[in-house]
């Protein structure tokens, strides 16, 4: 990856809704439609190998935004709230068609040109959620290239999330910046 990356890639999304959420935020039958949303953003800001994106990685739009930027070339990171294993019991597994998520889960980490990382043992220590600091450690991360080449790109509903470390965490975050949010509507696919 060359040093500084032309744009850091930020992104956070929802989950798959997992079988019989109520109200529903992110039903599997609007995967395709959210993949080409992203893809389209990606495509607009003409992410390429000189670029550099973040994620954690959890079933749905993490996922979906991961796999867009390998098939460009663009450098990917995945940073984990929780050691892999309970990761992918609390966020990919869970999803509607779990097993399938599991397995492209598996297949955009061996893909990567590092291991995920896994915010520090001391995460949560503190009273804060570990999604929460993920959250946070992700933000810092892209920030280390500087706030101007940071582009957050979100999948949301625009509505507070089912506990802390959402993606509405890093909207607003990124807002306090006075950055720019490229949303993809979930509402709208």
């Amino acid at each position: 990856m060359p040093e500084p990356p032309r744009l850091v890639l930020l992104f956070s999304g929802h989950r798959v809704d997992a079988p019989g959420r109520e109200p529903p935020r992110f039903p599997a039958a609007k995967v395709a439609a959210a993949a080409a949303a992203i893809e389209g953003v990606l495509d607009g800001l003409g992410a390429g190998a000189d670029d550099l994106a973040l994620t954690q990685g959890s079933a749905g739009g993490d996922l979906l935004f991961a796999e867009a930027c390998l098939r460009r070339g663009v450098h990917l990171r995945l940073l984990l709230p929780l050691v892999e294993p309970a990761f992918v019991r609390a966020s990919v597994a869970p999803s509607a068609d779990g097993a399938r998520w599991v397995e492209r889960f598996r297949a955009v980490r061996d893909a990567l040109e590092e291991p995920p990382r896994v915010i520090d043992a001391a995460a949560g220590a503190d009273g804060v959620d570990r999604y929460a600091r993920c959250n946070e450690r992700l933000l810092e991360t892209a920030l280390r290239w500087g706030v101007e080449r940071l582009r957050f790109i979100c999948l949301w509903d625009g509505a507070a999330g089912d506990g802390p470390g959402g993606t509405g965490q890093l909207v607003e975050a990124v807002r306090r910046l006075g950055r720019p949010v490229i949303r993809v509507d979930a509402r709208s696919l």
